[in-house]
């Protein structure tokens, strides 16, 4: 649910933006004037901000350029709400950093149709960056730093690599590299302190970690890709080391991007 800041200091009118917006099924917050407007801003950090200019105290304007120049808030859509509106109102909002202007009375279908664009574009928005954060990281994974040094290991690392996406067990791995079972298990766990299973393990979730990020691709797509036929199994141990499923993670962590991007960028809008 979308989560509106309304600030208006005439209390019938504000009312009336409230109520329509709930009805429309929108969560909705009320401020009397800039300054718990910008407070409310603040501490619930809306989806967008609905802002009358004429206000005592503090005007809109200033709410505006306050928000704007907040890192946490600087990048909330901001649509003006006004009685009349000249040439210089609205360069000086657009200057500001204004999305949009409504005019005072307005139909409920203009209201809704203005918050839906700028809705819109805001998840347009964080979607290309999403886009540009993962291109930035889309980058073949570099498996020269991803095994150990070891020469003794070295085929083995090689053929994990060469293999990983197919069923391969330690006995394949074994069969490859000329060891018994039991001479490559102790002799991966004394170098590296971990077994041929998990590294085997290791590169198909780093591979899985992967296609999920640069990808749209199905997790049972990628459960195959990866090595693992039964979906439901990679399903499960992706859990189990990530503590969230496949296509959970992909949602936390493209989000994450987002929110790292914009930590660093507040001046975009």
């Amino acid at each position: 649910m979308k989560n509106i800041l309304v600030i208006e200091d005439e209390t019938k009118t504000r009312n009336l933006f409230v109520n329509c917006l709930k009805s429309e099924g929108f969560s909705t917050i009320g401020a009397e004037n800039g300054i718990v407007g910008i407070q409310r801003a603040r501490e619930c950090l809306p989806d967008l901000v609905l802002c009358d200019i004429l206000m005592p105290e503090l005007d809109g304007y200033g709410v505006l350029n306050t928000l704007r120049q907040d890192p946490v808030t600087a990048i909330i859509p901001f649509i003006f709400l006004t009685v009349t509106l000249t040439k210089s109102e609205l360069r000086k909002g657009m200057n500001l950093g204004a999305d949009d202007y409504l005019t005072k009375p307005c139909t409920v279908e203009e209201l809704l149709g203005a918050i839906a664009a700028r809705l819109e574009k805001q998840t347009a928005l964080k979607q290309w960056y999403v886009n540009q954060q993962l291109s930035a990281k889309s980058q073949s994974i570099d498996t020269t730093t991803f095994y150990p040094t070891s020469s003794r290991l070295s085929k083995v690392f090689q053929y994990i690599e060469e293999n990983y996406h197919q069923q391969i067990n330690l006995s394949d791995v074994a069969q490859a590299v000329g060891y018994s079972h039991a001479y490559l298990t102790n002799l991966v766990k004394r170098q590296t302190k971990r077994s041929v299973h998990d590294w085997i393990v290791e590169r198909r979730m780093t591979e899985a970690r992967y296609l999920l990020l640069n990808t749209d691709e199905t997790v049972n797509r990628i459960a195959t890709k990866v090595g693992y036929v039964d979906a439901g199994y990679f399903i499960r141990l992706f859990r189990q080391i990530h503590q969230l499923p496949p296509k959970e993670w992909r949602n936390t962590s493209r989000m994450k991007l987002v929110d790292e991007y914009f930590s660093v960028s507040p001046s975009l809008n």
